[in-house]
Formats: C-alpha cells, sequence, structure tokens
C-alpha cells in the first residue's frame, strides 16, 4: 500500500456499489439531485460549499474533488480562501459555543447545594439520551 490518500483509490467506488446496491443506488440518486443546479443555487455555488464541507469534515478525496468541479466552473482560489475563512470562523465560533456546555457539565460534576441546584434544573431541561459518540 503506497499511502492512505491515493486519487487512485477512488476508482474502487464501482466495487463497493455492487456490494451494496439499494442503499447505493439511493445515495448517487440523492446526490445527483443535490448537486443539480436549479434557480435556487447553480451549480458553482454548490461545488464551493462542498469544498468547505469537505475541509470541515476533513476528506481529502472531497477537497480534491470538488475544488477541480469549482475551478471548471469558473471558481477562483480567492473565492476557495474567502469560504474557507467562513468555515473556519463558524467551526471555531461552534467550537466555543458548545463550550458552554462543557462548564455545565463540569458545574453540575461540583459536590453542594448550589451544584445540585444547577443539576436539577440542568435534568428538567434536557431529558434526551445519553451521548452515544
Amino acid at each position: 500500500m503506497s499511502s492512505y490518500y491515493d486519487r487512485s483509490n477512488l476508482n474502487r467506488i464501482p466495487d463497493m456499489v455492487k456490494l451494496a446496491q439499494p442503499a447505493a443506488a439511493a445515495y448517487l440518486a440523492f446526490e445527483q439531485e443535490a448537486y443539480a443546479d436549479s434557480e435556487v443555487l447553480p451549480v458553482r455555488t454548490k461545488e464551493l460549499i462542498a469544498v468547505t464541507v469537505a475541509h470541515v469534515t476533513g476528506c481529502p478525496y472531497c477537497i480534491d474533488v470538488h475544488v477541480k468541479k469549482f475551478w471548471a466552473l469558473g471558481g477562483t482560489r480567492e473565492e476557495i480562501v474567502q469560504a474557507l475563512l467562513v468555515a473556519a470562523s463558524t467551526r471555531a465560533g461552534a467550537v466555543l459555543s458548545h463550550g458552554t456546555h462543557a462548564l455545565l457539565a463540569y458545574e453540575e460534576s461540583e459536590p453542594g447545594e448550589a451544584a445540585a441546584g444547577r443539576q436539577q434544573a440542568s435534568t428538567a431541561a434536557s431529558d434526551g439520551p445519553e451521548c452515544f459518540c
């Protein structure tokens, strides 16, 4: 095996499609519809979105494929960098705002009456399932 990321690995996708026909067909139909040109969003814009999402998810294959598609549609490096800065800022903002959950969880772990009161209020507010990640 030469390297983990090798663009030629994408040539194996048809092999995977054959191993899960119904699910693969559904996914490919969804992908085709999602990337179809529309009056709402042109394909060029959709590809720029895909470039930024590929960076957020960290997929080198998607980065490569979608940057090339965006370039073919007339996209520029400047647009990519601007979009990446928006994605980076949004991702950082999400980490920061979700940090409030870390503070709450920490405070719920503290002993004492104040912590017990906070824990009771927090439990009443979210009766959802435990984390499954």
